[in-house]
């Protein structure tokens, strides 16, 4: 009996500390996502507000990118997928230090709405993005339904968007532009939900490990997923509710 009680006590000790550690991991992953979009906003006003600045990527009064304007449009792809290839490589600090980083260039290729926008429409819509995610993000941590079958369908959905969106912005079309969006909404909704119900699932099938560096970089990719479906829900959204300057 004395045995059996004993591994209660172990057993129930366990669990509390992966609860505890849960709790720690996902503070990290929101915290890191939280400083990322709040750096990205920053930079994207800074250069937003400033036509000197504004002009070194975009004409500020049809803001049609040049050159240097073009490539960092498509930076940010390439760095995600960058990161990903090198994520293995980078210690816990240097990954962080690269998603910062990107969260700045991303602020970059997004810095021409503060022109395009009014700046209380992107404040609604920054709020309206917030509230959705935060409940979808809550759906996906608190759920007992395995929503795990859902990537294999939402990650083509976001190919057939990134194609879709190449493919419009030299066809110019409003119904695409229109549909574009309105599916856009939808899927990076569902990815906010699976995304952080995959990283509940990933974190407490290794938690046993307790790899501080592992988990320090897990943290991260965990960040840099919901911060891209946060930035993509909310450029989405901004292109319905958001008043044009």
């Amino acid at each position: 009996m004395a045995d059996y009680r004993t591994m209660q006590a172990t057993a129930g000790s366990r669990s509390a500390a992966i609860d505890e550690g849960l709790r720690a991991h996902m503070n990290k992953v929101y915290g890191t996502m939280s400083v990322g979009t709040l750096l990205t906003f920053l930079v994207a006003w800074a250069v937003g507000s400033s036509p000197e600045l504004l002009s070194i990527f975009r004409d500020p009064q049809t803001l049609q990118p040049n050159i240097l304007g073009w490539i960092i449009m498509f930076a940010p792809l390439l760095m995600v997928f960058g990161f990903g290839a090198m994520i293995n490589r980078l210690s816990a600090a240097g990954a962080q230090t690269f998603f910062y980083v990107f969260s700045a260039v991303m602020g970059l290729s997004l810095s021409w709405i503060f022109v395009a926008f009014t700046g209380i429409s992107i404040a609604q819509v920054f709020l309206v993005t917030s509230i959705a995610f935060a409940g979808l993000s809550l759906y996906g941590y608190t759920t007992k339904r395995d929503i795990s079958g859902w990537g294999a369908f939402l990650m083509m959905g976001v190919i057939g968007l990134v194609v879709a969106s190449i493919i419009n912005i030299f066809l110019g079309s409003p119904a695409l532009h229109f549909a574009i969006s309105a599916i856009g909404v939808l899927i990076f909704a569902g990815l906010t939900a699976y995304d952080t119900q995959n990283i509940k699932t990933t974190y407490l099938q290794h938690a046993h490990s307790m790899d501080q560096e592992w988990l320090g970089k897990s943290a991260i990719m965990g960040a840099l997923q919901l911060y891209l479906d946060f930035i993509n829900l909310f450029m989405f959204l901004l292109q319905f509710l958001g008043n044009r300057e």
